[in-house]
């Protein structure tokens, strides 16, 4: 019972629950956005039935489509991913550039083969030349 503990307990589950939560109520959000906001002002845009794309049914055979309800997902779906684009994946990108931006190389490429190499090899693994007899001009910048 201890181990099932130490596990409930550990930071990354309880980070992940947190997130789990915030991001259903962040869906719940969106999804009032788009059937209350959004859906309404591209039905004045556009002239179009109803302020609601999920009475937009089309029936083949007896069988129903609701592709309004569709849209409306759809529409869901784009904001939340655009949102988590612009909120989280760029933010990021440029945070991890940042702290990378100076690292020392470590590899460096090879001036026959064009494999990477490590920075103090003095002959390249993978075709066997001899970098110390390499022109040094030829030598790509540590």
């Amino acid at each position: 019972m201890g181990g099932f503990k130490k596990f409930l307990m550990r930071g990354n589950l309880v980070e992940l629950a947190v997130a789990v939560v915030v991001g259903a109520t962040f869906s719940g959000l969106v999804q009032a956005l788009v059937k209350d906001l959004i859906t309404p002002l591209i039905a004045a845009i556009t002239g179009g039935g109803g302020p609601d794309f999920s009475q937009y049914v089309f029936t083949v055979n007896g069988a129903e489509f609701m592709y309004g309800d569709f849209i409306n997902h759809l529409l869901s779906f784009l904001i939340i991913a655009a949102v988590i684009y612009w909120l989280v994946v760029m933010p990021m990108t440029r945070v991890i550039a940042f702290f990378d931006r100076n690292k020392k190389a470590t590899e460096k490429e090879c001036p026959e083969c064009r494999s990477d190499i490590p920075v103090d090899a003095s002959r390249c693994a993978f075709c066997t030349v001899e970098l110390s007899q390499v022109r040094a001009a030829d030598r790509p910048p540590a």
